[in-house]
């Protein structure tokens, strides 16, 4: 294992500004997911550090070596595709060993190394198979085990679990996880799924448009965005987005559903001299509904109720725009034709014209 460090690196296709100035530094063990869009620069800048892109300016350091230039095969990093890329014509045994056998390892050892790892993946049963006889989800352990029989510098992971249905994607995630916890491979995951960027990570790194949006681990990026498109992206259901009106000259922001919210106690209301339009944040746990009028409340009227069986998503329809409560019951609500909507200003983030966060 081994750290790896992105120093400024960009890459273009064209016109097209695939990878903007990312800088990073994954530490010895850390798993670190690349979380954003399609066509955000995730895919691009993986193949960057896996050496199949050469990035038109920036290094990339694994360890303390430079290995910017360095063909594929040189840089000891093991890589798990979208589709498992296993070889149809060997069995279970010969394409877990494959990494193996390329750098010379005896049979005898080859076997003793893949039927270790293959027990911890519970794949030891499928050893004889080849990949055609195999699930979505038995390949996947298989394309994983491949991954790990040889203790790479860095291992990467292509949206590999992108190809499964929800269920299976739940097994594998927890299999990969706890494979992550025996391991301790220094790793970069690429995926689209924020929940399972969430779950596995120890960072994210939230792109965007080939720039990195935000670092940090899965609970700072959920409880603090640090700009409006993290808010809209981290989360399910995303953060609610209100547009505001300041008017200073009364402390206010004003919302324009008849609404508005003193300053007191909103995070970065001291900063807001000078600023006309702002936009509020706040998750849907974070917003009361109350059933009469009260004063800093959003007048509304219910839209849609979404029952989820642990949980239970209201969407109110205020006169603008709509706004997501998230409800801890089990029980149907029932609700008069117009609610108040209380927005709690200690989880309340303000976000200035160009989306980034009012400290």
């Amino acid at each position: 294992m081994s750290s790896l460090t992105l120093q400024n690196v960009s890459k273009n296709f064209g016109a097209v500004r695939a990878v903007q100035s990312v800088d990073l530094t994954v530490k010895d063990g850390e798993f670190i997911s690349l979380l954003g869009p399609s066509g955000c620069g995730k895919t691009t800048t993986l193949r960057i550090v896996a050496g199949l892109e050469l990035c038109d300016s920036g290094n990339v350091v694994i360890g303390d070596k430079d290995v910017t230039m360095m063909p594929p095969g040189e840089r000891d990093i093991a890589m798990v595709f979208q589709d498992y890329a296993l070889y149809p014509h060997m069995d279970v045994l010969d394409n877990v060993g494959y990494p193996l056998k390329v750098r010379g390892v005896q049979r005898a050892e080859l076997q003793r190394r893949v039927h270790e790892v293959a027990v911890r993946l519970q794949i030891e049963a499928l050893l004889e198979r080849r990949p055609g006889q195999l699930s979505g989800g038995q390949q996947q352990r298989v394309a994983l085990a491949r991954a790990v029989v040889h203790p790479a510098k860095i291992t990467l992971y292509d949206e590999p679990l992108s190809n499964l249905d929800a269920q299976l994607r739940n097994e594998a995630r927890i299999f990969l996880k706890h494979l992550q916890q025996e391991v301790g491979a220094t790793s970069l995951y690429v995926t689209h799924d924020q929940a399972e960027a969430m779950a596995l990570s120890d960072r994210i790194v939230v792109m965007n448009q080939g720039k990195v949006m935000q670092i940090g681990t899965p609970m700072e990026i959920y409880r603090t965005p640090a700009n409006s498109f993290v808010a809209s992206f981290i989360g399910n259901p995303p953060m609610n987005l209100l547009a505001c009106q300041v008017d200073a000259s009364a402390n206010l922001l004003r919302l324009g559903d008849g609404a508005a919210l003193p300053f007191a106690g909103l995070r970065g209301s001291a900063s807001l001299g000078g600023k006309s339009k702002v936009t509020l944040g706040i998750r849907p746990e974070h917003v009361t509904i109350h059933t009469t009028p009260k004063d800093g409340c959003l007048p509304a009227r219910l839209y849609i109720i979404q029952e989820l069986g642990s949980e239970i998503l209201t969407v109110f329809h205020t006169e603008k725009q709509l706004v997501t409560v998230r409800l801890y019951t089990d029980e149907p609500p029932h609700f008069p034709e117009q609610v108040w909507l209380e927005l709690n200003p200690a989880y309340s983030f303000l976000y200035d014209e160009n989306g980034q966060l009012i400290s």
